[in-house]
């Protein structure tokens, strides 16, 4: 295996709901009965009300979860809503705490799950709502300079084509941590990131 075939299978294996990768990625069967330790941790955000502001663009919810002392990637998640009549794109991310971010999707073809940054960053369309989310698209952190710490936040600048820079604190959510709307691990034991 290559080192960037390694490094992708292990931030993937990082980044997928814990739950998920602790029951195997089988047919579901079986899930119905879990102790708290497999449970997923609801979303405790310091203030789930806060949002930040950049032109028309308005973004809510940025967290991440609690990594492993020498974990290489961490994902972030946040959702952002366009409310002007313009288009805009998110087209980079950066944060003291990486040595570099991309923008990613995760998508299941078939029963493989592929993920990859978006070259041309993330369209925010006019009048839309997009979410990065576990699953989906996300923030990759990657070459992280330490833990990422329950409790702690890690501010990150988000650079969106038309609306500029705008930095988010990531509340560090705990390593089970999953956003009312993401599915649970459940319903789609392959979803999670």
């Amino acid at each position: 295996m290559t080192t960037s075939g390694f490094l992708a299978a292990l931030a993937a294996a990082t980044l997928l709901t814990p739950a998920a990768w602790a029951h195997g990625a089988g047919d579901g069967a079986g899930h119905a009965d879990h102790g708290p330790a497999t449970q997923d941790a609801a979303l405790s955000l310091p203030d789930p009300d806060a949002a930040w502001q950049a032109g028309d663009l308005t973004v809510t919810a940025p967290y991440s979860r609690a990594t492993l002392p020498n974990a290489p990637v961490a994902g972030g998640f946040l959702t952002i809503t366009n409310d002007g009549e313009e288009d805009d794109r998110l087209v980079a991310a950066s944060s003291d705490m990486a040595g570099r971010m991309e923008i990613h999707e995760m998508v299941m073809n078939g029963d493989i799950m592929t993920m990859g940054p978006l070259d041309d960053g993330l369209p925010i369309p006019a009048g839309a709502t997009v979410s990065l989310e576990p699953g989906g698209y996300h923030l990759m952190l990657m070459q992280l300079a330490g833990p990422l710490v329950e409790g702690d936040t890690v501010e990150v600048t988000l650079t969106f084509e038309t609306a500029g820079d705008l930095t988010v604190p990531l509340s560090i959510q705990a390593f089970n941590a999953r956003a009312a709307g993401d599915a649970a691990h459940g319903t789609d034991p392959h979803a999670g990131h």
